[in-house]
């Protein structure tokens, strides 16, 4: 078990004090040490806790097989979600466009590499970026001709119609007070986008500890729709729909099934993978339950 520094005695989302053991998981990705994840007794958010110190974070993102901070695909997962981004990159544009009302002037936080920045520049939007990790903001830079901030107070308190966060917020320490530094950033018609993933989907429960979506410890909060829905509403934020992200189902239970067999992916797994996304898919039909889903949210 990981020598953690942050312990999360207080809910974020409904402020609430009573915990409950969830699971145990383990990093994957980087260090192969293990975290507990704790759940709200109240509104059931999850929680990555202890954690390590905030200043400790940044180790936890350093490995090439974190795509999100690298154009480099070392494996095939890797090598599939590269080839599928183009596609959901114009799905994205086509998404915040039609939920536009004022000028395309848009911030990506946790913009990464700079991929849905530089798909947004080329369809006309007015483009701004925050990375916190400098890799990553070195690789957008480059990409997007632009410069990159580091945090959202480099922003000087500017506006924007659309803000979006694609898998971000459950990576983010001071997740209220990101929230209301969002807000003030966003116009009173903007609109925020927030995509995270959905540890109650079908693939959360059928991979329970081994579910990429976990992600431990790099994901800090592990979010359901009524606890998003709740805190939201505590920020004085409305939301206004939720859109699955169907694809998702089908990247997560891949790796997943790297996690389950030792981090093997033979062709075996793969196809078990492909049905277990398209069960996770099904059964969100009726449920909505999809394993990513972005909160459209307005003021």
């Amino acid at each position: 078990m990981s020598s953690s520094g942050v312990t999360i005695s207080i809910c974020p989302a409904c402020g609430a004090s009573a915990w409950h053991p969830y699971l145990i998981c383990k990093d994957y990705t980087v260090s192969q040490e293990s975290f507990n994840l704790n759940e709200c007794r109240t509104c059931s958010l999850v929680v990555t806790s202890p954690r390590p110190l905030n200043d400790n974070l940044g180790k936890y993102y350093l490995s090439d097989n974190y795509i999100s901070h690298t154009d480099k695909p070392a494996s095939v997962i890797d090598r599939i979600y590269v080839f599928t981004r183009s596609f959901a990159l114009k799905w994205k544009i086509k998404m915040i466009t039609r939920e536009l009302q004022g000028n395309k002037n848009l911030l990506d936080y946790g913009c990464g590499t700079g991929n849905f920045l530089k798909a947004a520049h080329d369809a006309g939007w007015t483009i701004t970026g925050v990375e916190p990790s400098s890799i990553a903001r070195t690789a957008a830079q480059r990409n997007t001709g632009g410069t990159i901030a580091e945090s959202l107070d480099a922003l000087h308190n500017k506006r924007f119609s659309t803000i979006t966060l694609w898998h971000v917020l459950e990576h983010v320490p001071d997740l209220n007070e990101t929230l209301a530094k969002l807000k003030d950033l966003l116009e009173e018609t903007g609109t925020l986008f927030i995509a995270v993933p959905n540890h109650t989907s079908y693939d959360g429960q059928r991979y329970k500890n081994r579910w990429a979506g976990y992600d431990v410890p790099r994901h800090l909060w592990h979010f359901a729709p009524e606890n998003m829905k709740m805190l939201v509403s505590k920020h004085g934020l409305k939301l206004k729909r939720i859109t699955p992200m169907k694809l998702d189902a089908f990247y997560v239970s891949m790796l997943s099934e790297k996690y389950r067999n030792n981090q093997k992916l033979g062709l075996m797994q793969m196809i078990l993978a492909f049905f277990a996304g398209w069960r996770s898919n099904a059964r969100a039909s009726k449920t909505g339950a999809y394993s990513s889903l972005i909160y459209i949210i307005t003021k």
